[in-house]
């Protein structure tokens, strides 16, 4: 099947404006059965054409299905993607205010900082993420849904397909202050204990994101290039979760602790 440009423009505007009113639109896979991860992918760029031209600013990628367990869950052999915003950033520490946002989860992350961009027309290899580093930090990533997770008629559930025209759940991002070298560790053994309201909720390792999380970076650039698009210079990319997503509830606070590799947090006003 494939979306005549019209549909994934309607399919596009009525995501956009679910995500301004905080009202979920139902299920595209359900309105769509023959829907296809290229199809998603036209709706996502549509949706990101929409921001862009709402005066949104494109800083990066964030890179969602990474662990087995997703996959597995999801029956997918493949990462999703997509785009962050300048309107997504928070400080660590800061509160979202009531309402941002309408299911919002929390999931933690190594991010990356480029330094230079990554063309993946060719093969990217490990050192090549590496070399294009300027930093990486830990990170919080918060979800949001502006699709309904489960039909309340059919009871048919959200899929990937859902996930990726929603331009991959993404909504925020909150970067650690701590700054490391790329190269100045293995990033398989970076690892997070996050906290709810001082209550450990998840644990995990960096290893959970395609073994290590640079080969998710490699992966992100050579899916841009085979859409004409590439990772840039100072683009932030979310390497992928290492934890199960976390209900966000209002007055809630979470913390992710890296141990020496540095802290993030951040509240959900009451």
């Amino acid at each position: 099947m494939m979306l005549d440009p019209d549909t994934a423009a309607e399919i596009a505007d009525r995501l956009f404006e679910a995500e301004r009113d905080r009202v979920q639109i139902g299920l595209v896979s359900g309105a769509h059965p023959g829907l296809t991860m290229a199809c998603a992918y036209a709706i996502q760029q549509r949706l990101v054409d929409r921001k862009i031209e709402s005066g949104r600013t494109a800083t990066g990628w964030k890179i969602g299905l990474t662990s087995r367990a997703m996959q597995n869950a999801l029956d997918i052999d493949i990462p999703d993607s997509g785009v962050l915003f300048d309107d997504m950033h928070f400080e660590s520490g800061a509160s979202v205010p009531r309402g941002r946002y309408i299911q919002p989860r929390i999931e933690a992350e190594i991010a990356f900082v480029m330094e230079h961009g990554l063309d993946g027309s060719r093969p990217v290899s490990r050192d090549d993420v590496m070399s294009a580093t300027r930093h990486v930090c830990p990170a919080l990533e918060i979800l949001d849904t502006r699709i309904v997770r489960q039909d309340p008629v059919s009871g048919a559930s959200r899929t990937v397909l859902d996930t990726i025209a929603d331009n991959a759940a993404n909504a925020g991002i909150v970067l650690g202050e701590n700054r490391v070298p790329a190269n100045s560790r293995d990033l398989r053994w970076v690892g997070a204990i996050v906290s709810r309201n001082g209550v450990v909720e998840e644990t995990g390792l960096g290893a959970g994101v395609l073994n290590d999380p640079p080969l998710a970076i490699a992966w992100l650039a050579e899916r841009l290039a085979s859409v004409g698009h590439r990772i840039r210079p100072d683009d932030v990319v979310l390497s992928g979760s290492f934890i199960r997503p976390i209900e966000a509830r209002p007055g809630d606070r979470f913390e992710a602790s890296f141990g020496d590799f540095g802290s993030v947090s951040v509240r959900f006003s009451t």
